[in-house]
Parts: C-alpha cells; sequence; structure tokens
C-alpha cells in the first residue's frame, strides 16, 4: 500500500448494538454506548448504527434515539446512521429528527440512507403498507431532505424545525450498482456494504467514480467500503471468536435472528455443505486473524478500493473482545 493511500484512509465503526445469548437489549444499547467512548480514543472517525426491525439479535430499530445517546457520551467522534432506510419513513421527520440531533451535537451527524426495509417482507408491510411506492420515489426523497436541510428550506414552503440549515451530510449506502449511480449522479459520499453483499463492491466502485458529478456537498468522489473484522492475539483465536460470526450470518441465510451465540470449537455439526458456502460467500469480505495477518490481507484490498476510508464491523460475543478487536485494529490501521 502506497504511503499517499495510508495517510488519506480514515477508519470508522458500524454497530448494531447486537444482543447475545442471555442478553437484555439494555445492556446491548449499553455496550454500544461503551464501544463508541472507547473507539473514539482510538482514532475513529464515526460510528455509526443502523435500522432494523423484528431481529431478536439487534437493538438499534429507533436509530435516531441510539444516535443521540451516543453522540451524548462522546465528544468528537461523528455519530450517524449506517443507516436510515428513507422508504419506511416520512422526509419530514428525518429531516426534523436528525435536524434536532445536529442542533444539539453540531458538526457530529452524519445521515446514511438506504432504500432496503431492514425487515423482513410481512415487517416491512407493517411498518409501512405503501412502502413500494416510496422505494421507488428513494431519489426524490433524498433531494427533499437536502431541501429541508439547506439554509432555504423545501420549495414549497415546508421546513424542518430543527433542521432548516443545520446541512447535515447525506451518504448513500448501498450494495449494487444501482445505488453506485444514484451516489454519483446526486454527488454524495458512498459506503458499500460489502461487509453482507460483497459481490459488487468492485463493479460499484468504478460506476460511482466513472459517473460522479461535483455537488453542493462534495467536489470529487468518497467511497466507503464496509468490511468484518475479527482481531485477536493469535490466528487460532481470531478463528474461534469468528465462530459467533458465523453462526450470526447462518442465522441471515435460514431466517433465524436468534441473539448472537458464544464461539464453538466445531462448526461441521451447525451448518450444512449449502449453508456454509452461502455464508463463506457473504463474509467474503472479512479479515479474521492476529493483527499482523490482517495488516497483510486488508493493505492489499485498500489498494484494489483505493478506499477514501473504511469501516468496520466486528461481530463478537465477548465485548471485552470487542473492545479489544476494535483495539487491534486502530493499531494495525496506523501501522499501514
Amino acid at each position: 500500500m502506497s504511503t499517499e493511500q495510508s495517510q488519506k484512509t480514515k477508519y470508522s465503526v458500524l454497530d448494531l448494538a447486537v444482543i447475545t445469548e442471555g442478553q437484555r437489549p439494555s445492556e446491548a444499547i449499553q455496550n454500544n454506548r461503551d464501544l463508541a467512548q472507547y473507539i473514539e480514543k482510538l482514532g475513529y472517525t464515526r460510528f455509526w448504527m443502523a435500522e432494523h426491525h423484528n431481529m431478536e439479535n439487534i437493538a438499534s430499530s429507533a436509530t435516531s434515539v441510539l444516535i443521540g445517546h451516543v453522540a451524548e457520551a462522546t465528544e468528537s467522534l461523528r455519530i450517524g446512521s449506517g443507516g436510515i432506510m428513507l422508504p419506511n419513513h416520512s422526509p419530514l421527520i428525518i429531516a426534523e429528527q436528525f435536524g434536532t440531533l445536529a442542533t444539539l451535537y453540531p458538526d457530529r451527524i452524519d445521515l446514511g440512507l438506504g432504500r432496503a426495509p431492514g425487515t423482513d417482507q410481512a415487517t416491512a408491510h407493517e411498518i409501512r403498507p405503501d412502502r413500494m411506492k416510496a422505494v421507488h420515489n428513494f431519489p426524490d426523497n433524498i433531494k427533499k431532505l437536502q431541501h429541508y436541510f439547506s439554509p432555504d428550506g423545501s420549495p414549497n414552503g415546508i421546513r424542518a424545525i430543527p433542521g432548516q440549515g443545520t446541512k447535515v451530510p447525506l451518504w448513500v449506502l448501498g450494495s449494487s450498482t444501482d445505488s453506485a449511480h444514484l451516489a454519483a449522479e446526486m454527488g454524495l459520499p458512498y459506503a458499500f456494504a460489502s461487509h453482507f453483499a460483497p459481490q459488487q463492491l468492485f463493479a460499484a466502485l468504478q460506476v460511482y467514480r466513472d459517473n460522479f458529478q461535483p455537488s453542493d456537498q462534495l467536489d470529487a468522489p468518497y467511497a466507503m467500503p464496509c468490511i468484518n473484522i475479527v482481531a485477536a492475539d493469535t490466528d487460532e483465536e481470531a478463528e474461534w471468536l469468528a465462530t459467533s460470526l458465523k453462526q450470526m450470518f447462518m442465522g441471515v441465510v435460514t431466517g433465524e435472528r436468534s441473539p448472537m451465540p458464544p464461539p464453538v470449537d466445531d462448526m461441521s455439526g451447525l451448518w450444512t455443505p449449502r449453508q456454509r458456502a452461502a455464508v463463506r460467500q457473504m463474509l467474503s469480505c472479512s479479515f479474521i486473524g492476529s493483527k499482523e495477518t490482517i495488516k497483510q490481507e486488508l493493505s492489499g484490498f485498500l489498494d484494489e478500493t483505493q478506499a477514501d476510508e473504511i469501516m468496520i464491523a466486528s461481530y463478537l460475543y465477548d465485548h471485552e473482545k470487542r473492545r479489544k478487536s476494535h483495539r487491534l485494529f486502530a493499531e494495525l490501521m496506523k501501522e499501514i
């Protein structure tokens, strides 16, 4: 990896307030806030949470509420959504929520926007029966948000108060070339969900950079892929810890979103060959091992993607091991 690239690659965290076996949601939320306080001291740029619904293993459903909870406990870390699933909501309500957050915590709030439901179809229908119409209006609703956050407010005279004039930075989130085209056309920073949907990563990054149009928010393309990290003192320990991650993603494949289980010594009896292949494909942008092992592998990934920033998800059963994984990652990012 070139010196120039390493100097400009920032690093950030995605944390879903994951609920582990035997844990109460309140404990997962407290760990989420504790992790933000911890990584703020390690040089991370931002800390994002994501909107998910009807999942026993994720406590970040009320994302804007948690953003305020974490922002209040930190000082300089950027706090945001990775993301808010905009078709679930009225753009005005989101503008008011994030405008309020930006008023309370100036220049620290990010608004990452996705168009997926963040849940199963039955739950998505319960959230908003006309959701598919809102999906088609996703680009227009992003423009509405831009108006609400601008000093002039919306052209139809409806204003977000608080919100107007806060200029909350918007991000487009995605896992396909469709989202890349949209981010490029609107001149917005682009976060790619390669931590669970890596198939179109490189194609999407090329589309985004080739088609980028400068905007009032951004002069040049800015891309941030998300990856999974499980770092430990040894490769063997990291592989053992990562069995919790693999079991959690097996739940994604089977539809069983149970609280995250503890590590196991052997996964062979827990999944079928087809489930194993599906999980491995989803986790192909995962870096598991000692600091030195991850450093060697990640250097090549950063060279290939030319990422402006990297966001990590570190799903570990034990909270202290999770903190340590984030510390080791921060250390290796300072070395490459």
